[in-house]
């Protein structure tokens, strides 16, 4: 579950509530990291996403890397499985945090070291005390993210005046802003019904909307519903949303041979989901948990999801004018226009594409 929630308002709550998930040991299925104790500053101003500066990196150290339920990211778990973080050098530790709020602020405290997300989140949550950079593309969604409306919708201009379902501040919100303003329209000339993408799902399929941002299963029940149909899905915008390996700057600086260690056991899982898929299926299946425990539930929602390889990292991510800087400043500007992120944010800001080619 990618659900990006609302860009952070970091408080001394929000860091208890990080400590008691990765710290105490009680987070779901997945590796349970006991992460040190945190350092943050209780008194730190309600809108602060840092309160002090995270602990320096510990180089040799184990690379604690933050994960939600996600069939895209199940690669890091072959590449656990089959031990390419050892053959590169790197001890990598996987630390399941659903809540994306929850998971940048471990990174920012020091108790992540990287964590997964999507591209268009990246720049909500960088500060000038908080440098992140995506170093790698993990997939993209292929028809996994979509619109579903009712039958006489035909066209997503006319969405007009509808009763929309969608999270906002999440990649749902940044995939409706982009359908609509390819249609000459703004997100003001629809009525936001705000709701997580599970919700918005099935709060269409019971018909409170008439239409919903959401992901599988809710685009297949939607489609299968009597009135409902998928009016828009990323199959029709290919590397818009996609998922990236991100770190904090200092752990790049600092740990540059063990990111690229990283790096390199994701292009050997991919290898091996090449070459084995079924076995790989499996692999991933039974670690990312969830509704995908079961291995036909996995690869049916591989349908909607397409894994970069090296060549396609070189394709999307290699150049300065790729697809991966069109994303990621379309999206600065979208979350720019909203207020929500400094104007003056940057692609480059938050792209290192340089641990590729090293």
């Amino acid at each position: 579950m990618r659900d990006l929630g609302q860009p952070w308002r970091l408080t001394a709550v929000v860091v208890l509530l990080v400590l008691s998930i990765v710290g105490c040991g009680q987070a779901p299925s997945g590796d349970q990291a006991a992460l040190p104790a945190d350092s943050t500053n209780a008194n730190a101003p309600a809108d602060s996403r840092v309160a002090t500066p995270a602990p320096q990196p510990d180089a040799g150290a184990t690379l604690k890397i933050g994960y939600s339920t996600w069939v895209g990211y199940g690669p890091l778990f072959i590449a656990r499985e089959n031990q390419y973080y050892e053959q590169n050098g790197i001890q990598v530790e996987l630390v399941k945090i659903e809540d994306p709020k929850l998971r940048f602020a471990a990174l920012a405290a020091g108790q992540l070291d990287g964590l997964v997300s999507t591209l268009d989140a990246l720049a909500l949550y960088v500060k000038p005390e908080l440098q992140l950079k995506a170093v790698l593309a993990l997939d993209t969604s292929n028809g996994g993210d979509g619109i579903v409306a009712t039958t006489d919708i035909a066209s997503a201009a006319d969405l007009k005046g509808k009763k929309v379902a969608f999270n906002p501040g999440s990649v749902s919100d940044f995939y409706i802003n982009y359908v609509l303003q390819e249609n000459g329209m703004s997100i003001e000339d629809v009525e936001l019904v705000n709701m997580k993408q599970d919700d918005a799902g099935a709060a269409f399929v019971a018909g409170k909307v008439d239409a919903a941002v959401t992901w599988e299963p809710w685009l297949s029940r939607a489609k299968e519903s009597p009135n409902g149909q998928i009016l828009h899905d990323s199959s029709q915008t290919p590397g818009l949303i996609v998922d990236v390996l991100i770190f904090r700057q200092d752990v790049i600086e600092q740990r540059k041979t063990e990111v690229q260690g990283v790096i390199a056991g994701w292009m050997q899982a991919i290898e091996f989901y090449q070459a084995n898929q079924n076995q790989a299926i499996e692999i991933m299946a039974e670690a990312v948990g969830g509704w995908l425990e079961n291995p036909e539930d996995f690869a049916s929602t591989l349908t909607g999801v397409q894994y970069y390889d090296a060549e396609d990292n070189q394709q999307f991510f290699g150049a300065a004018d790729s697809g991966a800087f069109q994303t990621a400043q379309f999206a600065i500007d979208l979350w720019a226009a909203q207020g929500k992120v400094d104007e003056s944010l940057k692609a480059a800001d938050i792209i290192d594409n340089t641990l590729l080619t090293q």
